[in-house]
């Protein structure tokens, strides 16, 4: 079966431009990425940074749900611990009605913030991510038939209802989640570009050997990386100095908006920091079309994931544009017409 191909967007927020605009970037990458055919445009959860601007991913979705025709729209993640069960499956029943046979609702047990933001979402913080399976429990039920009889909530109902329902995936970056997708029978999507890879093929396992069937029959697995394209390998490296310099950033704890790539082949950079550029440089995804086609298709079956989801930061919009175009013409995806405005 030919590996699926998505997105992940972020709103990565660039150096010298605002927050709105990265909200406003997003959902012209969205409409872009339903043209060029992928399966799949998922949205993160961050708080309070001044890097990231997709906040709300639930409302991102309506908005792109609403003006795409064929990509199917997710969340990447919903964090559920911040939030009550019943909210969350309301808000994703009503995008189903927007959309339906569309949507997606990727959940994640991460704060996707600092402590104390984690705390001002919920003052219950500390204790909320321990609930987090009985979470997944419960937005089952109001997505599925219902809650079991002797739930204290059995009567609620989450409306609207309808024919379809969201595709409900399990997020992480560590063992936990694969668990927690493992048991509930649901696909699981394992983010490689936080760790690195670091931890994937074993979380992977875990999840294929722990799965009991639930809302799937069989384990479907997916992986979320960084990569990014362009019409030769030399552009492809200038366009990615600006996601370099921020590692460094994020590595002593600053979350700042993306640099330009004039400001990061400025940058005054240290011995060590170049080694360390040099180092993770081995292992990154950056290339021509044809060339990351063949490491996508081979870091999937080394990891026995039927789909990747693409995440590419980059300061220039048109770039980005184009690096995904690049790699949808590489993997062969099915172009259409954009939606009339």
């Amino acid at each position: 079966m030919a590996l699926a191909l998505s997105i992940l967007d972020q709103s990565t927020i660039g150096s010298g431009r605002t927050a709105d605009e990265a909200i406003r970037e997003t959902l012209a990458l969205a409409r872009h990425a339903d043209t060029l055919g992928y399966a799949r445009y998922w949205l993160a959860e961050h708080h309070a940074s001044e890097a990231h601007a997709g906040t709300a991913p639930e409302i991102l979705m309506a908005a792109i749900a609403a003006t795409t025709s064929r990509i199917r729209v997710g969340s990447a993640g919903v964090m559920l611990p911040h939030y009550s069960a019943l909210k969350v499956a309301e808000q994703f029943r009503v995008l189903e009605a927007i959309a339906p046979g569309r949507i997606d609702l990727g959940v994640g047990r991460a704060p996707g913030s600092d402590g104390r933001t984690a705390f001002a979402l919920n003052p219950d913080a500390a204790r909320a991510a321990d609930r987090f399976p009985a979470q997944v429990r419960d937005v089952l039920g109001w997505l599925g038939e219902g809650l079991p009889v002797d739930h204290p909530f059995a009567q609620v109902i989450a409306q609207p209802r309808g024919p379809t329902a969201p595709e409900v995936w399990i997020l992480g970056s560590s063992d936990y989640g694969a668990q927690v997708a493992a048991h509930f029978g649901l696909p699981y999507c394992f983010a490689h570009f936080i760790t690195d890879g670091r931890g994937a093929a074993e979380a992977l396992e875990i999840y294929r050997q722990g799965f009991r069937p639930g809302i799937l029959a069989a384990p479907h697995a997916a992986v979320a990386v960084s990569a990014l394209c362009a019409e030769t390998e030399a552009e492809a490296w200038r366009l990615y100095r600006p996601r370099e310099l921020w590692r460094l950033s994020r590595d002593r704890g600053r979350f700042v908006p993306l640099p330009s790539v004039e400001d990061a082949e400025a940058y005054p950079y240290s011995a060590e920091d170049l080694a360390q550029i040099e180092r993770r440089r081995r292992g990154a995804l950056v290339g021509t079309g044809p060339a990351l086609r063949s490491r996508l298709e081979g870091l999937a079956a080394e990891l026995g994931a039927e789909e990747v989801a693409v995440l590419t930061p980059m300061h220039d919009q048109s770039a980005r544009l184009r690096s995904y175009a690049l790699l949808a013409e590489a993997f062969g995806l099915t172009a259409a017409p954009p939606l009339a405005a």
